[in-house]
């Protein structure tokens, strides 16, 4: 008897014995019963299933484990393998993906998804170069401007204090010269800093405002579509090599799919997120056709000062070509307001 069960165990330690679950941490901003976190634990349960429980993910929302330059450090550092960012933490990665974020050059669902499909063979190369495979590609909606007090012109945000993320230097200091209010804080303070009145207006995305209650403190809303909010999930290449072929594939369909159905619920989702805002006291102001027009000439005068030093020049130009290519077959001018 003892020997059967020496060589049971022998045979086990020889093929390596139960297969222990790859467990995939994942850190993201979104906080805990958002759209993106929800969609994170169905595409968690969609792995465990299509893996045999071979594939785990443990998520971190909220932004507990800091930052996305924070997560970002941590998966360089092997302490965490995978993360769900913005375009403002992919950029740390590849600064072509700013592009897609330039201020008043996209300005409908449409463009953004005909110009990012046809550059993100690229940008995943890119991606690939500095160790991280990308599993999906989203966005978060339209960054539009919150304040404390109503933003309709540009005259109206140069009295407020305008939230930029902490270490964008170059941003900081192009808003300043352009005669803003420019206060640098870490994603993860921005409430603070609206309670403290350190900031009284920030740029971000209704479905953000929402998801984060940073509307709270901030209930005037521009129906100006400064620029889409890219998103991504990324996985540190090492770990994501270390799954057999058969496997990677099927967990990458997965995420996909799960992209996929965001993407088609986004535009749904940004209008009951600002539905719901509205019935809290949100404010939103329309922004009138000659105001458009200075927001526009605006931000095409800050592009020599933001391509080449925050966003690569080949990239913009490849955005814009692909933007204008999209127009001219389609005919239509796009809409300047929300």
């Amino acid at each position: 008897m003892r020997r059967v069960a020496f060589a049971t165990v022998a045979a086990a330690a020889l093929v390596g014995g139960p297969i222990r679950a790859q467990v995939l941490k994942l850190g993201t901003l979104a906080p805990e019963n958002s759209t993106w976190v929800e969609e994170l634990k169905n595409l968690g349960d969609e792995w465990k299933k299509v893996s045999d429980g071979k594939v785990q993910l443990k998520l971190f929302p909220g932004g507990i484990l800091g930052d996305e330059p924070d997560m970002i450090r941590k998966l360089r550092l092997g302490q965490l393998q995978a993360a769900a960012l913005t375009g403002d933490g992919l950029s740390d990665i590849s600064r072509d993906v700013m592009a897609l974020q330039l201020p008043m050059m996209l300005q409908t669902g449409e463009e953004l998804v005909y110009v990012r499909d046809r550059m993100k063979a690229k940008l995943e190369a890119q991606f690939e170069e500095k160790g991280f495979v990308v599993l999906l590609w989203g966005d978060a909606g339209w960054v539009q401007f919150f304040s404390q007090d109503p933003v309709v012109r540009i005259e109206d945000l140069k009295k407020q204090k305008l939230w930029t993320r902490s270490g964008d230097t170059t941003y900081f200091e192009v808003w300043k010269n352009a005669g803003f209010s420019p206060v640098s804080l870490p994603t993860t303070e921005i409430l603070t800093g609206l309670k403290s009145g350190l900031i009284t207006s920030f740029a971000t995305t209704p479905l953000i405002a929402l998801s984060f209650q940073w509307f709270g403190l901030a209930k005037n809303m521009s129906d100006l579509r400064w620029a889409p909010l890219m998103g991504a999930i990324v996985v540190v290449k090492k770990k994501w090599q270390e799954l057999p072929a058969d496997l990677r594939e099927k967990l990458q369909a997965s995420a996909r799919q799960s992209g996929e159905k965001l993407q088609r619920g986004i535009k749904k989702l940004s209008d009951q997120a600002v539905d719901v805002m509205k019935k809290h006291g949100l404010q939103v102001h329309h922004v009138p056709p000659d105001a458009l027009t200075s927001w526009e000439k605006a931000a095409r005068d800050a592009y020599p000062k933001i391509v080449g030093p925050i966003v690569p020049a080949e990239a913009a130009a490849e955005v814009e070509r692909l933007r204008d290519e999209y127009r001219a077959s389609n005919k239509a001018k796009p809409p300047g307001g929300g």
